[in-house]
């Protein structure tokens, strides 16, 4: 199983459009086997800033590999989950200067 890996295998990269497939390089897949040797899945924040760096490069390079290839064979070095940040806090709304009191139209309603 390693030697599979270690030949053919690709990492997924969950992104909210769904999964994508790197094909990395001999030595690339090594260090992957390396960093996933523990989980299969891994989110981005923990990962170092070399590791980062590695992935980006790899996407940059668009070392992709398209779905019709036979992936349900092709073993998984890891799978990276790759979300949007999420806004801190919303900021709040200013009221439209255009509208004015609604108060009795509001009255009119519950009549």
């Amino acid at each position: 199983m390693w030697l599979e890996k270690l030949f053919s295998g690709v990492l997924r990269v969950l992104t909210p459009l769904g999964p994508r497939y790197l094909n990395p390089s001999v030595a690339q897949r090594l260090y992957l086997i390396w960093v996933f040797r523990h989980f299969e899945t891994l989110p981005v924040k923990v990962l170092s800033s070399r590791q980062r760096r590695m992935i980006e490069y790899m996407c940059a390079n668009n070392q992709f590999v398209s779905l019709d290839m036979g992936l349900d064979e092709t073993p998984l070095l890891g799978t990276l989950e790759q979300r949007p940040p999420v806004p801190a806090t919303v900021a709040p709304r200013k009221p439209v200067s255009s509208v004015r009191d609604v108060g009795p139209l509001t009255a009119d309603a519950q009549q």
